[in-house]
């Protein structure tokens, strides 16, 4: 039984040193040794090794003709091999010598594409040079050519283009260093041509000006022909003399132009040539020197002028004399009748059209047409009526940057009568009290009245000897007056109106001030019809604007009224510090409410100043002051509501409730103490109903009326709504569960929240019903 377990066990060792790697035979190997069966192992080992030799041998065999065959095929190869390298080396060979060929030719065209590449390089920075080159060269013959704009312009192309371009080279480096000294240059040789130009002018001034005035003469003539022709009369009836106009020229001796060269008289722009000018004014500007330029220019022309209008000591001798002198001043007219441009003066600008005025009578009683003189003084009076609007707009701002916006105190009999003449003023109660009174307006407004007056004096004074119409005259002042009342005196206005700073009581003024100037308009319409002679209700005639400007004017210091009000309510509510934990009212109201409810008072009782219509100049209350008071009102519950609702406030208890009630009702007693007078019933007490049906709501708990009349036009709470009771209920049922910390122990405080959890569900109920 032994020797069977032992033999199996070497079995089982021989078939584990057959499946197992060298590594872990030795464990194996000694269990071997440890026996004492270590020669019946070998024994079977041997006879194991034995067995696999003719196993190994039998393989051999089977296989051995295949590997000689393979052998054979090998040899055959190897024969095949030595011919097939004895051709890739004789190919090599050729190969090499192909390539030698090759690389000559590769070389030979690395050199070539080297060239080719300089070749380009050079092309390309000469086609940068050679404009530099081409634009240098133009330079230099426009210069030549003494044409020294476009030379400007090249050199500026020149120096911001095509240098930068070229690159740095030498002979960019000299052009550029060239460009300051050519532009100088260009600069002395224009003023030299200006120079020469202004000397050229001051000498020929008299020929200038006899060519101009038989070129006038001319026309004048061919003008007059042109008439008779049209009425019928032939070259006839001028043989006996008569002429149509007063004095012809030839007959006065002032020009010497006969009829057959009359048609041949060059016009005064063919005599000059102002191309030096524009040249000079051209360069300038581009070098960024137009202002040196103008200067220059119209100081020499304004010498010239001086020169020119001092008259000679012997002109008065001879007829030459004064043509010489009137040829002169014709002939540098440019510096006479341009520099009412540069006039900022008001006076001055009068003077000077007083001046060209008895310039152009004085040419008119010689003869000449003067038509286009007077034309200019009409374009000189746009500028003249834009210089006033300036001077009395820093006349209006600065009356009212003094004005006090109180009503003018009266002391005497005399200085009424001072204030009354300066403003026409009609108040019959006013004049039945006793001094010491009030004016209801201030010192703006007799100001600005007077100020009106001397406008319109102003462009009468423009107007005289314009060899105007009365109606024209009347039209022109009415049209500037109209200027001055909706653009100067407007903004003026809104200018006071806007700025900060302003107080209620000095816009109650304002609206005072721009009433009365309103009733004013009437009387500014009778003085312009009194110094122009023209009926006001003559067709076509210009209105005056001034109703609809002080209406404006009154309707933004109206809106401003109301948005300061509304902005001094928030600042009090800003004040106002509820306890929102209260667990009850304080029985009165709070503190900043009282104080905001005094400040309204004293608001509205200087509002009662106000008129009731744009006529009114009697202390009555009106529309604005009740519209100011609704606003205050809606304004003040709105924000009230707001206070309740903001989200900042999370809870609010029943003690909260009830001192916002006490604040509602001292609201509610403002508004029927009747702040202002004139409010029908309860209008007043309207602004305060969405807040107190709310409040009801709430201190009543009546919520069954509620839910169950709601949507019905006979709801006693038609004002609350939903959304708003749910929200205020909410904050209301947070309290109660975060105040109440042993709620749940004490019945009545479970069954008030049981109460506020079951509306709360029935609102959000209604509410879902009406969306959908």
């Amino acid at each position: 039984m032994a020797s069977v377990e032992i033999a199996a066990e070497h079995e089982r060792i021989l078939r584990e040193i057959e499946s197992t790697d060298g590594s872990c035979i030795g464990p194996t190997l000694r269990s071997v040794y440890d026996g004492q069966e270590h020669g019946v192992f070998m024994e079977k080992l041997d006879g194991r090794i034995r067995n696999h030799d003719r196993d190994i041998e039998k393989m051999c065999n089977h296989h051995f003709q295949g590997f000689v065959d393979s052998i054979t095929e090998l040899l055959k190869v190897r024969a095949e091999a030595q011919k097939l390298k004895s051709q890739v080396t004789e190919t090599n060979h050729r190969l090499q010598g192909d390539g030698q060929g090759l690389l000559g030719c590769m070389d030979e065209l690395r050199l070539c594409r080297l060239q080719q590449r300089n070749i380009a390089t050079t092309i390309d920075k000469l086609t940068h040079c050679l404009p530099v080159l081409e634009m240098y060269s133009k330079l230099q013959e426009q210069m030549r050519q003494k044409r020294y704009y476009p030379a400007l312009r090249t050199l500026e192309q020149l120096e911001q283009t095509c240098l930068p371009r070229a690159g740095q080279y030498r002979f960019c480096s000299i052009m550029a260093e060239n460009i300051p000294r050519l532009r100088m240059l260009i600069k002395d040789t224009a003023m030299s041509q200006l120079k020469d130009f202004l000397e050229s002018i001051r000498k020929h001034s008299d020929k200038i000006g006899e060519t101009a005035m038989k070129q006038a003469q001319v026309q004048r003539a061919a003008v007059g022909r042109r008439h008779r022709k049209e009425a019928g009369l032939g070259v006839g009836t001028e043989v006996d003399g008569h002429s149509s106009s007063p004095m012809s020229e030839q007959d006065s001796g002032i020009l010497d132009v006969d009829d057959e060269d009359e048609d041949e008289v060059p016009g005064a722009q063919e005599l000059v040539d102002f191309s030096p000018v524009y040249c000079c004014l051209h360069i300038y500007t581009v070098l960024g020197a137009r202002e040196e330029f103008e200067n220059y220019y119209r100081k020499q022309r304004r010498k010239q002028a001086r020169l020119v209008l001092q008259p000679h000591s012997n002109m008065h001798e001879t007829l030459e004399g004064y043509r010489r002198y009137f040829n002169q001043i014709i002939g540098l007219s440019d510096p006479v009748f341009s520099f009412q441009s540069y006039c900022t003066d008001p006076d001055l600008v009068l003077d000077l059209k007083n001046l060209i005025v008895l310039l152009a009578d004085t040419l008119q009683g010689f003869g000449f047409p003067v038509s286009q003189l007077f034309d200019m003084l009409l374009e000189m009076r746009d500028q003249y009526e834009g210089i006033l609007l300036k001077k009395w707009n820093l006349t209006f701002r600065q009356a009212l940057d003094q004005d006090n916006y109180s009503p003018i105190p009266v002391a005497t009999e005399e200085e009424y009568r001072q204030f009354t003449s300066q403003f026409r003023f009609q108040d019959p109660d006013l004049d039945k009290l006793p001094f010491p009174k009030k004016l209801p307006f201030s010192e703006f407004v007799p100001k600005v009245y007077s100020q009106l007056k001397e406008f319109i004096y102003a462009c009468l004074k423009y107007s005289e000897d314009l060899h105007l119409s009365s109606t024209e005259i009347d039209d022109m002042i009415r049209k500037s007056t109209n200027l001055l009342l909706t653009r100067t005196l407007s903004h003026c206005l809104q200018y006071a109106i806007k700025k900060k700073n302003v107080g209620l009581a000095e816009l109650v003024q304002v609206i005072l001030n721009t009433t009365h100037l309103e009733a004013s308009c009437v009387y500014l319409e009778e003085f312009i019809s009194n110094i122009t002679n023209v009926p006001p209700d003559t067709a076509n005639a210009t209105k005056l604007y001034g109703t609809s400007t002080f209406k404006d004017a009154r309707h933004a210091a109206e809106e401003e009224i109301y948005t300061n009000l509304n902005a001094k309510i928030d600042q009090f509510l800003q004040l106002a510090d509820y306890d929102w934990t209260a667990t009850q009212g304080g029985g009165a109201p709070s503190d900043y409410l009282l104080d905001l409810i005094a400040f309204l008072c004293s608001t509205f009782s200087v509002f009662t100043h106000l008129p009731g219509s744009a006529i009114e100049h009697a202390r009555l209350p009106g529309k604005v002051a009740q519209t100011a008071c609704m606003s205050a009102c809606k304004h003040l519950a709105t924000a009230l509501l707001q206070l309740l609702l903001q989200p900042d406030v999370r809870q609010i208890s029943m003690g909260a409730l009830q001192q916002f009630n006490d604040d509602v009702k001292a609201c509610e007693g403002f508004a029927r103490a009747e702040p202002v007078p004139g409010f029908q019933g309860d209008t007043l007490l309207l602004a305060f109903s969405d807040l107190r049906q709310l409040l009801d709501l709430f201190t009543q708990w009546d919520w069954s009326t509620y839910l169950a009349d709601y949507g019905r036009p006979t709801c006693k709470y038609l004002r609350v709504n939903p959304h708003t009771a749910l929200a205020l209920l909410e904050k209301m049922k947070d309290t109660g569960r975060k105040n109440n910390m042993f709620a749940q122990f004490r019945k009545n405080e479970r069954d008030k929240q049981k109460l506020i959890d079951t509306v709360v569900k029935q609102l959000r109920n209604l509410i879902s019903t009406h969306q959908t």
